[in-house]
């Protein structure tokens, strides 16, 4: 399943939300080559996030014999800032700046500007330290602004769990669209990323960072609470459990009376 759009009106002009789509884009561009090597897999190495490297938490005349990316333990902190920014393919970073532009706006709506900009960034800060925590030792390097944007995610679901989200499905054969509160594709995001959790654990090598995914997400939905402005809430329609029924057959029942 794949979100298309959700049926949330945007009330100010999302700058903070375009300036950190065009991060992760400048980055991609004139840092890793569009995804071509080797600036792609010199980018990851430079920028990603190490734990074992970070902590130190390693043999280093074994490890630099098992990874592509040398590591020295100098425990290089900035790349927990820097790999949030960094992506590992064409399809990761279209997926997360799409995620970003659907739930971004949003919830920049609910807190302001410079709020948002702090908060997306201690959502990704905890993403991080989530990974890192579950697996300190990992000498696979973590890139994707996933963290991020699940805190984003997060947050969206405790400021606005009714509006609708409509979703893409393709089952091989049969594609549809379908429409559902937010709280439940959110919902079922947040298990899809529990269950991949547990199921890496002790697993080595590549791999999705799912406990930054849940890290990003719950300190999004408790951050929220602290981030949001009460004020620009009172102006959003759909806060909240306000909105009573789905807009988007109220529309359709609008457009047939037009006719």
């Amino acid at each position: 399943m794949f979100p298309i759009r959700d049926e949330n009106p945007q009330l100010m002009v999302p700058y903070v939300t375009y300036v950190l789509i065009g991060l992760n884009l400048a980055a991609w561009f004139f840092l890793q080559g569009l995804g071509n090597d080797p600036a792609l897999m010199r980018s990851i190495c430079q920028f990603g996030l190490i734990p074992a490297d970070v902590f130190g938490s390693f043999d280093l005349s074994q490890a630099n014999q098992q990874l592509v990316c040398p590591v020295g333990g100098q425990g290089r902190w900035s790349t927990v800032l820097s790999s949030m920014f960094m992506h590992g393919g064409w399809m990761h970073i279209i997926g997360n700046m799409w995620f970003l532009w659907i739930f971004g706006d949003n919830v920049e709506d609910s807190m302001g500007r410079v709020r948002f900009a702090i908060f997306y960034l201690l959502c990704g800060l905890a993403a991080a330290a989530a990974q890192m925590l579950a697996d300190p030792s990992s000498l696979v390097p973590m890139v994707g602004a996933s963290g991020a944007i699940g805190g984003v995610m997060g947050a969206y679901v405790i400021l606005y769990p009714r509006v609708h989200v409509h979703l893409f499905v393709f089952l091989g054969f049969y594609a549809t669209t379908f429409a559902v509160p937010a709280m439940l594709m959110l919902g079922y995001w947040m298990v899809v990323q529990l269950l991949g959790g547990f199921n890496s654990i002790g697993a080595t090598g590549g791999g999705v960072a799912f406990w930054a995914h849940i890290g990003g997400f719950a300190a999004g939905a408790i951050l929220v609470l602290l981030f949001k402005n009460d004020r620009l809430l009172d102006a959003h329609p759909y806060h909240g459990w306000r909105q009573k029924k789905h807009t988007s057959r109220a529309w359709y029942r609008i457009n047939k009376r037009q006719r």
